[in-house]
């Protein structure tokens, strides 16, 4: 005769026991009848909203900017690459909705925190939106739930920071709550990885919460991949980033030096590129942009330093990715004095691109901020032309840059402009026209020789 086998669920029933808390949320994602919760609707907690309601969860996301929730609740989107159809289908079928109120959370089965973690002015890690949301979750918080952190961060701020908060009400990570770190991975704009296409590292406060993030990820993700500890899941991610900003700032620094020798930069990294083994091409540009790459590192040298360790690459990369906006606007000068005749003071610069990079309309840490802010300090007079940022959005840098609009691209404006400098590559720009109005060009991404455009009037910085 065959035995028949049971699940746990099943045998704890049968012997009159309740279901215990990780058995239930297991089955609850299994099933897919586990409700979601994702603070924070921004460039990686909308995709990941959109994900697990595409899944067949039912997913609230929470934020605490109003205009987002009302937006999204009609059937509209802020971010380019998320289309309102996407959203409007979503609401549609009651898979997703939006909330400010944030009693909600009582009611998720997990809560996963997407906020910002950007630097103080002193370059040092600000975690006031993790804390506040900790704060946020913390008189909400029940037993079984699973709370995952994916804001970027150092390593030790899940369980050094976020838990504290959390177990301040007498309830335990590992006991009566579960606690993890998935770092983010989204890449805006990328075409080829969605955020279901892209493997997510898990790392938990205990076996427990270790197997629970996974299962939750593994419902939606192409595959998990476990680490040892929330420790290990946030260097991850750090890690990722600095290898980045590293190899970015390599090439920055061979521009200069080829740029002096009368050498083409991107015509060797073409070159090398064809090298099929031991080489990864990397590219440079007017600075560095985004939210990660610009920050990242420096959440490292900063939790570095509580071990006496001086992070002296890592620090010089980030020394010499800051300095390219000023290398790109002492060429401009270097071009209007030598073409034009012309002194930057006064000089009418027309800026190509203001996001931080092709393709996408997210400014955050773009360099074109901090090229405004110089050339006009310089005296030049700056407008600028991006398709998908008509209005410059508010920011913590650059606040004085705020409500200033794109300026149509047409015949006239390259022509009027002393100079047009090309920040973002954007694909759907009119290359042709600046090559044919433009008085001097300063390409900062290379977008003119690949659009097989050339002149003495065009210049790479």
């Amino acid at each position: 005769m065959n035995k028949i086998r049971r699940t746990s669920a099943q045998r704890a029933d049968l012997a009159g026991k309740p279901e215990g808390p990780v058995s239930q949320l297991r089955r609850q994602l299994r099933d897919r009848r586990a409700r979601i919760g994702i603070i924070g609707l921004g460039y990686v907690g909308l995709p990941l909203a959109c994900l697990f309601a595409e899944k067949g969860f039912a997913t609230t996301g929470f934020d605490i900017d109003a205009s987002k929730v009302t937006a999204l609740n009609a059937g509209r989107s802020y971010i380019k690459h998320i289309p309102a159809k996407r959203i409007g289908s979503l609401r549609k079928s009651g898979a997703f909705s939006a909330s400010a109120d944030f009693d909600g959370l009582r009611d998720m089965d997990v809560i996963i925190i997407c906020v910002p973690t950007p630097l103080t002015r002193h370059r040092e890690p600000d975690l006031q939106f993790i804390l506040s949301t900790g704060e946020a979750i913390l008189p909400r918080l029940r037993r079984g739930q699973l709370v995952v952190l994916e804001s970027s961060t150092y390593p030790g701020t899940t369980r050094d920071e976020l838990k504290p908060i959390l177990e301040r009400g007498g309830l335990r990570s590992g006991r009566d709550f579960f606690l993890a770190y998935s770092p983010e991975r989204e890449d805006p704009g990328n075409p080829n990885f969605g955020t279901n296409d892209i493997p997510k590292v898990v790392g938990g406060d205990g076996a427990e919460a270790l197997q629970l993030a996974m299962a939750l990820y593994e419902q939606v993700v192409v595959r998990t991949v476990p680490v040892s500890s929330p420790e290990a899941a946030e260097t991850v991610k750090l890690t990722e980033n600095i290898f980045r900003a590293v190899n970015i700032a390599l090439v920055n620094e061979l521009k200069v030096i080829c740029a002096a020798m009368g050498v083409d930069v991107w015509e060797v990294i073409d070159a090398a590129k064809t090298k099929p083994f031991g080489y990864m091409p990397f590219y440079p540009g007017p600075g560095l942009g985004g939210h990660c790459i610009p920050i990242d590192p420096f959440y490292l040298t900063w939790k570095a330093r509580e071990f006496g360790i001086n992070t002296r690459f890592i620090e010089l990369a980030g020394e010499i990715n800051t300095a390219m906006p000023r290398y790109v606007v002492a060429r401009l000068a270097e071009e209007l004095s030598r073409q034009r005749g012309k002194a930057m003071k006064g000089a009418k610069i027309l800026m190509i691109g203001l996001a931080y990079k092709k393709n996408v309309d997210d400014m955050r840490e773009s360099p074109a901020l901090t090229l405004i802010e110089l050339l006009e300090h310089a005296g030049a007079k700056v407008s600028y032309h991006d398709p998908f940022i008509p209005a410059v959005k508010p920011s913590r840098e650059h606040g004085n840059l705020t409500g200033r609009r794109s300026t149509a691209l047409s015949a006239k404006s390259v022509a009027a402009a002393d100079a047009v400098l090309i920040v973002t590559d954007h694909d759907s720009i009119d290359y042709a026209l600046l090559g044919r109005h433009a008085r001097l060009v300063l390409d900062t991404r290379n977008a003119m020789a690949r659009a097989a455009i050339a002149g003495p009037h065009i210049h790479k910085a």
